[in-house]
């Protein structure tokens, strides 16, 4: 896909539909909070998710989860999950998104309990949204949701520069102010910059010319940003708290 023509007006501002970011917070997620029959437990590393958006959670013998799900009304919620999606970069305001779905687990096996949702809310800084359950089954996370932490964390720690360079990209008047600008996410559509002042903040995405759906696609989808950036009038210079280690 790399002959693909583009659009350099970045007009496309295609972002992942509210079932796919939901199903990539779920991949995501390393951990998760589950309140049920007036209890909450923290469970790390516990879950794992099945094709259809099924949530199959591990729990001790003696989890109260255990006792929610043999005792609660057939049919009746019992239970929430709670997903956090945190940025990898350190930012302000580092959750991105919350998840939350509520149901009921079912017993399989001695251990292990099965969720399905029967309400599922996805909640961003544009605001909350309740995922169609349709939807929700049938999304699929975005192809560079395993990758993500790995690809902001390189491109911060590694290519400070050329973030910098992106911002060229970037409105003036959403520029003013700022101290900082880190990756704060990426998917297949498009990048998003979070711009730090010294107050406030805001975020800018960077929208890709074609969707990239693996991290080689996603390599030329930043080499066309970065060629666009290298052609654009550079913003006013950034006001950076410089750290030991600065280049």
């Amino acid at each position: 896909m790399g002959d693909d023509s583009y659009d350099d007006s970045h007009s496309w501002t295609a972002a992942p539909a509210a079932a796919e970011r939901a199903r990539s917070v779920l991949a995501a997620a390393w951990s998760c909070s589950v309140t049920a029959e007036g209890t909450r437990e923290e469970l790390v590393g516990a879950h794992t998710v099945t094709e259809d958006g099924r949530v199959l959670v591990d729990v001790p013998g003696d989890s109260a989860l255990l006792g929610a799900a043999i005792c609660a009304p057939r049919g009746e919620p019992s239970a929430v999950l709670e997903f956090a999606d945190v940025a990898p970069v350190p930012v302000r305001s580092r959750i991105r998104a919350r998840l939350w779905l509520a149901g009921w687990f079912t017993v399989e096996g001695e251990s292990r309990l099965a969720f399905r949702a029967t309400r599922v809310v996805l909640r961003q800084p544009s605001g909350a949204v309740v995922v169609d359950l349709d939807d929700f089954a049938a999304a699929t996370p975005d192809p560079l949701t395993t990758a993500e932490a790995r690809l902001l964390t390189h491109l911060a720690d590694c290519h400070a520069d050329a973030v910098e360079r992106l911002t060229r990209l970037v409105d003036a008047d959403s520029l003013h102010g700022a101290v900082r600008v880190q990756p704060l996410a990426v998917d297949r559509h498009g990048l998003t910059l979070r711009i730090e002042r010294a107050r406030a903040h805001g975020d800018v995405r960077l929208a890709f010319h074609a969707p990239a759906d693996d991290v080689a696609q996603l390599t030329e989808r930043m080499h066309v940003l970065l060629g666009q950036a290298a052609a654009a009038a550079c913003p006013r210079a950034l006001q950076r708290q410089r750290t030991d280690g600065d280049r």
